[in-house]
């Protein structure tokens, strides 16, 4: 699964204005809303759903919330940079300044958690992180992403 068929460069958000959790999970559901052509709140809402099972906060200031839509027909993300780090309860108890929003049919099973497998190990990669969070160009972020993801599956 590469990055370039979870992504648009319209799904990137390189600053994001978001003082909490809760904003930032409305502001990318408005922002995923815009490429899926579903409703923002129907993708709020299964958001909260997914916090409420347990934080998608991962650590080291990355979050990645993710959910499930049978409304949807494939894979859509949606990445942001926040200027400013914000609690989201992350595990390790860190600001979150690295959003990664995943997006998935009902039925992708498989394919929903090689996404975020995907997603996790780029986000791993501290030299990635630095540069996106060194940069304020949502073309130059969306190359990061998608080149990245050129080397093969750990």
């Amino acid at each position: 699964m590469e990055m370039a068929e979870l992504l648009v460069q319209e799904g990137v958000v390189a600053n994001l204005k978001a003082s909490s959790k809760k904003q930032a999970l409305q502001e990318l559901s408005q922002q995923a809303a815009e490429l899926t052509g579903l409703p923002d709140r129907t993708i709020f809402d299964v958001l909260l759903q997914r916090e409420k099972l347990g934080t998608t906060g991962i650590g080291r200031g990355i979050a990645i919330p993710h959910g499930k839509l049978n409304q949807l027909e494939r894979l859509h993300g949606v990445f942001a940079r926040l200027p400013k780090a914000i609690d989201f309860d992350a595990i390790d108890s860190q600001p979150v300044d690295l959003i990664f929003l995943l997006l998935a049919p009902e039925s992708a099973g498989a394919d929903h958690l090689k996404a975020l497998a995907r997603i996790s190990r780029l986000l791993r990669d501290d030299s990635v992180c630095a540069k996106l969070r060194g940069s304020e160009d949502p073309a130059a972020i969306y190359a990061l992403l998608t080149v990245s993801t050129a080397t093969p599956a750990a």
